[in-house]
């Protein structure tokens, strides 16, 4: 298998929104977005799929010496063979896979968030940085367009983690921030044992409203002149967004299950903003 191979296989198989998103880009940018894309899950499934924090560690810890030395000229994964060609077209640097692996390590350390500044400094690590880089290959012009990325992420992971807090309670590990959780009278024991409660509906209005919010400020803050460049981030703020009204839609109950759309949504949210420029 060719490290495109493997890249083009990673992506797919993750059925994640972003992928649908990509299908509409040129050769090349699909193929730098893919290699990015494809790595990004590799080191976050080090976190989800290793039992072992201590493993985990090491696994992370392998990673940062394979970044570094892709960019001295000499990877060895398929997924750096992939992405490191395409690097300088696109301006992604290590420093750039650096802060991701460091927000996955930061998964390893931390299971708890006091308020959501804290947790901001987290998703700027798995999320903001990934935007930032996203922007680069869509085809990014204006320096503007980075603050708006990076705002984007924030919204995707507030949704993510919207998404995921009963998965997430399971494996030990809640992003709700404590204050939040305090100020609804919510429990980090009733979300492990899945307990839905006025209370809990409370604190997931709150999540999802600032989540809204996120977005509105996100694309208010896109220069028209990145607009059509950026159509792959809108086509994923799209997905998302509709993914954010079917929790609501569905009452909050994220605690037993995980809300989905179905591929042919996605793809037909996508193909939408990509024709017709619309939400």
């Amino acid at each position: 298998m060719s490290p495109q191979d493997y890249v083009q296989q990673k992506a797919a198989a993750s059925g994640s929104s972003f992928y649908y998103a990509f299908l509409f880009l040129p050769p090349e940018r699909r193929a730098a977005i893919t290699a990015f894309y494809a790595f990004c899950r590799e080191v976050d499934d080090v976190v989800d799929e290793t039992s072992d924090s201590g493993v985990a560690a090491t696994k992370l810890a392998w990673w940062q010496k394979e970044v570094l030395q892709s960019f001295d000229g000499q990877p060895s994964h398929p997924v750096m063979h992939a992405l490191m060609p395409l690097s300088p077209t696109f301006g992604i640097e290590s420093r750039h896979l650096l802060a991701v692996i460091e927000g996955c390590q930061m998964d390893l350390n931390q299971t708890r968030y006091l308020d959501f500044a804290g947790l901001t400094k987290y998703c700027h690590l798995v999320a903001g940085v990934v935007g930032e880089v996203a922007a680069r290959i869509f085809g990014q012009t204006d320096e503007a367009t980075t603050a708006y990325a990076h705002k984007l992420g924030l919204a995707f992971q507030m949704t993510n983690i919207t998404r995921d807090v009963g998965e997430d309670a399971m494996r030990g590990r809640i992003y709700l921030p404590l204050d939040e959780q305090q100020r609804f009278g919510v429990k980090a024991n009733d979300l492990i044992q899945r307990t839905y409660s006025d209370g809990f509906k409370a604190l997931m209005k709150f999540q999802t409203d600032r989540a809204h919010a996120l977005y509105d400020e996100a694309l208010a803050m896109l220069p028209a002149a990145d607009r059509r460049a950026q159509k792959p981030g809108l086509m994923m703020a799209s997905i998302y967004r509709t993914l954010l009204r079917e929790i609501e839609a569905s009452g909050f109950q994220v605690l037993h299950q995980r809300i989905a759309l179905t591929p042919l949504r996605k793809l037909w949210l996508a193909w939408k903003m990509q024709a017709l420029g619309r939400f």
